[in-house]
């Protein structure tokens, strides 16, 4: 069974993590809502609570298929001033591994230096920090490879197919987008 972690920082977009872990476990894929708060219980964006499945200290973020990583401005601070995190990402883009961001959230690989070379997109405003290049006007949900980046909110459903795609191949996911009348 293929795995995901969803990482988890104080003021995330909770429909970029939720939406998402829906439609992959949908997919058959085993995903772990995963905090960096030192608790389970975080607090999302708009006042939503969300309990994790775990702690990050308590996993190996190198034992899961894909690391998705959701924006919204104080998750990301949270996300990015997580030292496992930031060591996994750079692991994983190095290896050519799964990785997967939407909204504020590839900011974080921008800011590392990781998007060298790349193709992503972010929230419309946050692609300052991206190197040449690397922003795709008018693209909503892009996939270069190993990465998987999408624009905010409204796109976290087709986020989590072209996820669930990239983890489970085309029939699952175009299965899982028609079983839950996401448009093509």
């Amino acid at each position: 069974m293929k795995t995901a972690a969803i990482m988890l920082g104080e003021g995330f977009e909770p429909v970029e993590a939720v939406g998402p872990a829906d439609v992959l476990r949908r997919g058959g894929v085993e995903v772990t809502l995963v905090s960096v708060m030192g608790q389970l219980e975080v607090r999302a964006a708009q006042g939503v609570g969300v309990r994790a499945d775990a702690l990050e200290g308590d996993v190996d973020l190198g034992g899961f298929d894909l690391l998705v990583v959701p924006g919204g401005s104080l998750g990301v601070e949270n996300l990015a001033a997580c030292a496992a995190l930031v060591d996994e990402l750079r692991a994983r883009m190095a290896d050519s591994r799964l990785v997967a961001s939407i909204c504020a959230g590839p900011t974080i690989l921008a800011d590392l230096g990781l998007l060298e070379c790349r193709r992503a997109v972010c929230y419309p405003g946050c692609q300052d920090g991206f190197p040449a290049g690397a922003y795709q006007e008018g693209v909503d949900v892009c996939v270069d490879g190993n990465l998987v980046t999408a624009t905010g909110p409204g796109t976290a459903l087709d986020f989590g197919v072209a996820c669930l795609r990239a983890l489970a191949g085309d029939a699952v996911a175009d299965g899982v987008a028609a079983d839950m009348l996401i448009a093509r």
